[in-house]
């Protein structure tokens, strides 16, 4: 499936986002999830499904001050 991950065009196997963090390498990490524009919970990734096309923001927390 082809998907945009923060702005630049990825090909995926997996179907829910979950399974696109894990592929993409950022299965363990605590980020920020948006579907098109739309906040994504961690509680809701395992349930949400892509659709090829869809344009996911992964968004890490920054450090310092």
């Amino acid at each position: 499936m082809r998907i945009e991950v923060n702005g630049e065009p990825r090909e995926v196997t997996a179907t829910t986002l979950a399974d696109a963090l894990v592929e993409l390498g950022w299965g363990a990490a605590k980020v920020a999830t948006a579907i098109n524009g739309d906040f994504v919970p961690a509680s809701a990734r395992a349930t949400q499904t892509l659709r090829d096309g869809d344009r996911i923001e992964v968004l890490a927390p920054m450090q310092g001050g």
